[in-house]
């Protein structure tokens, strides 16, 4: 049995919920956090400003995105001083 289907079932039987709503609400949580992914990629790749990032997907993950990007930008410096 896969991962998936694992997962499925116990939602299933933890949630009460039909299979069918269960994988409705999977879906929309998908394809939620794609596009939260997305919005914050294009951001950082400064395709769209910080205003639109922030309208779209909130000032949470962008400020989130902010500070894990300057973790990494950080390390990168680290280990080129090496």
């Amino acid at each position: 049995m896969t991962e998936s289907m694992v997962y499925l079932e116990k939602l299933i039987k933890e949630t009460n919920k039909s299979e069918t709503d269960v994988m409705a609400e999977a879906m929309r949580t998908g394809l939620r956090q794609m596009w939260q992914d997305w919005m914050l990629g294009r951001y950082l790749r400064d395709e769209i400003p910080r205003a639109e990032a922030i309208e779209v997907i909130g000032i949470d993950l962008v400020e989130l995105a902010e500070r894990q990007r300057a973790a990494m930008l950080e390390d990168v410096a680290w280990g080129q001083q090496a």
